[in-house]
């Protein structure tokens, strides 16, 4: 039993495993776990949208449509609380970025799946791509004077060598540290609920008083599974909110 949870680690979850290998030379398109689940994510929103697109939406909407609204209400809600009708045009971008978040990050708590969110590289992808779509609104609405993002007005030259520095090191952790919230929020909350899991398996597995006493951590585990859906919906909200704020500062160059 010990050699059994020994070789279950809590963190082989995260593994990422090839179904189809294939390549060449430096170049890898094997399809994995991560491949899939990726698109599964996109598919599944695809496919409700989809669906009721086909039946239309009614004046009193179904369980679907209904969830598909709410989505949609509370991110235009978010663009124009956060960015304002200046931001209503990329209100596309961000309603795509906080589902498949939310999406990947609820499919992630389903039993034997795999959550890609809890991969640095899934969401640094996440975060260069919104910071490239922000310095080019940035480029194209002031061009050459986008600089003075890096500059707070009313600075004095001899304080303007100490602070652009500082603005420019900041402003380029923004994206790493957009990409490491995420990531570490859902391996950490992951991580503790397989941990558990464990805890309580090994205790049935033990027999006597201890196979009565591993309610007490199934319990937890209930508890500790609706807050970590409460930090997928959370995740997914921060992301998209802070995604709205650093597009705001492009547009009026806070």
């Amino acid at each position: 039993m010990i050699i059994f949870f020994m070789f279950h680690s809590p963190l082989e979850q995260f593994q990422i495993l090839p179904f189809i290998s294939f390549g060449f030379s430096l170049f890898d398109f094997s399809v994995t776990n991560a491949t899939i689940t990726t698109g599964l994510a996109l598919g599944s929103f695809l496919f409700v949208y989809r669906c009721l697109q086909s039946y239309g939406f009614t004046l009193f909407p179904n369980r679907w449509q209904l969830l598909l609204e709410s989505l949609y209400v509370s991110t235009a809600g978010l663009v124009w609380d956060s960015v304002g009708p200046r931001g209503q045009k990329y209100f596309p971008f961000l309603f795509t970025i906080f589902s498949f978040i939310l999406i990947s990050n609820v499919s992630g708590l389903v039993p034997y799946s795999f959550t890609i969110t809890s991969h640095l590289i899934q969401t640094m992808f996440l975060a260069l791509t919104v910071f490239v779509g922000v310095m080019i609104i940035c480029g194209s609405a002031h061009g050459f004077h986008m600089l003075s993002l890096f500059l707070p007005g009313g600075t004095s030259l001899g304080l303007a060598f100490l602070l652009v520095p500082i603005e420019i090191v900041s402003y380029i952790f923004k994206p790493l540290s957009l990409a490491v919230r995420l990531f570490a929020n859902m391996m950490a909350g992951h991580t503790l609920l397989k941990v558990i899991a464990g805890f309580a398996w090994a205790m049935m597995g033990s027999g006597g008083l201890l196979l009565v006493a591993h309610v007490v951590p199934l319990l937890v585990l209930v508890i500790l599974f609706g807050l970590e859906l409460a930090v997928a919906l959370i995740q997914a909200y921060v992301f998209t909110i802070l995604s709205c704020i650093y597009i705001n500062d492009a547009i009026v160059l806070h």
